[in-house]
């Protein structure tokens, strides 16, 4: 037996995210509990025919829904003012059934070409062989948005601060060109985070996240989310989970919950920490560029003060020497940690054009504003100050 805790409308998110989406059982625990199964019993042969033709709603298979997972994917959505959600192994495994799950041989997608690794795979070779056109634009460029958007298009993706170079889409303008094509607009927030930007309420139709990242926050666990409406959830999303298996584990979901009660805290600092370091930074001698959203001379500051609620939690700058350069600092930095990982409580640096944007070619590389000299910094919760000493010792070292 089990009691959901009411939420207060009047509740702000901080509130929200300590409480949202509990259910306890009948020992009234504190805590989440952690459902470790993976099916469940039934009382009749009638109540399982009920189950599963959904006369009688419930668990039955935790490949398909979990209460633990459920939790998580309550609090989410109500984070994000989505009306479902659905949680998912990796933030990986939520962008390809994302797109997946909506498209068949024939079916056209438009993408912003500024994107994660991973991401241009997925559109670049992967539902290409399935027969799906996929078409790459400057996400800064309205225009180009437009001209792509002339014929009919299944769906829209794009990043916004894109991976790694902090390149923003205009959502509002961007969704209202994708909806008079079909197209529905899927967005990876995952730089943004629910609390820096809700692209939702500015015209997209379904979020996802890598929940590996801020949403955990401590480098614990892997997990994914997806958000949108009830409709494209529960009809064209929840069948494809359903039958591919991109399953949350009740383990990870229970480590994402107890990141997403201090969600607020952790990004709050980071993002201040972020622009602190970043306007120290700009200028110096010996970098080409520092990239922030917020940061003065920023191409795109005026979208990101009319679209984000701060910067975010990461720096991109360039170093003038190129990988040499890039990798002398990278090896003299004694606090932030080399990773390709982000949104962690450690500060982490990435050098994109070897690791996480490897594979692309060098014009592809320009043409996302990635330089071999990139570095993009993720950054922790040590005392800023901390940081700050530690990147500019390294980048005497170059």
């Amino acid at each position: 037996m089990t009691s959901k805790r009411e939420i207060k409308s009047h509740w702000r998110s901080a509130t929200r995210l300590v409480h949202a989406g509990q259910s306890r059982s009948g020992f009234k625990e504190t805590a989440e509990p952690v459902y470790f199964t993976s099916g469940y019993i039934y009382e009749s042969a009638e109540e399982a025919e009920a189950a599963f033709n959904n006369s009688q709603p419930r668990f039955v298979y935790s490949r398909f829904g979990n209460p633990t997972v459920a939790m998580f994917e309550e609090r989410m959505a109500d984070l994000e003012g989505a009306e479902a959600a659905r949680g998912t192994a990796s933030g990986m495994a939520a962008v390809f059934a994302a797109l997946a799950c909506q498209v068949k041989a024939g079916d056209r997608i438009v993408s912003s070409d500024a994107l994660f690794g991973s991401c241009q795979f997925i559109l670049a070779e992967i539902l290409p062989k399935w027969g799906v056109e996929c078409v790459f634009v400057d996400g800064r460029d309205n225009d180009a948005w437009k001209q792509a958007l002339g014929k009919p298009t299944k769906a829209v993706f794009l990043e916004t601060p894109s991976n790694p170079s902090l390149r923003l889409v205009d959502l509002e303008a961007v969704s209202k060109l994708a909806h008079a094509a079909g197209a529905t607009v899927v967005v990876d927030n995952v730089f943004a985070t629910p609390l820096l930007q809700q692209p939702l309420k500015l015209g997209a139709d379904v979020v996802v996240y890598s929940a590996t990242k801020h949403i955990d926050g401590q480098g614990r666990t892997l997990g994914g989310v997806i958000l949108g409406t009830q409709k494209f959830i529960t009809e064209t999303l929840q069948p494809f989970l359903r039958h591919t298996g991109p399953s949350l584990s009740p383990m990870n979901a229970w480590v994402l919950l107890k990141g997403l009660e201090t969600l607020e805290l952790r990004v709050t600092r980071q993002a201040a920490s972020a622009e602190t370091i970043a306007r120290k930074l700009s200028g110096h001698a010996k970098l080409a560029q520092v990239l922030y959203p917020t940061l003065e001379g920023f191409p795109q500051r005026a979208l990101a003060q009319k679209q984000m609620n701060g910067g975010g939690t990461m720096v991109g700058f360039s170093l003038k020497g190129g990988k040499a350069a890039a990798f002398k600092f990278l090896n003299a930095l004694q606090l932030v940690l080399i990773s390709n990982n982000l949104g962690d409580a450690k500060s982490l640096a990435t050098h994109p054009m070897t690791t996480t944007h490897q594979r692309l070619t060098a014009e592809q590389r320009a043409a996302q504003g990635i330089d071999d000299g990139l570095i993009r910094v993720s950054v922790g919760l040590e005392d800023v100050e901390d940081i700050i000493e530690d990147l500019e010792q390294a980048l005497r070292a170059v």
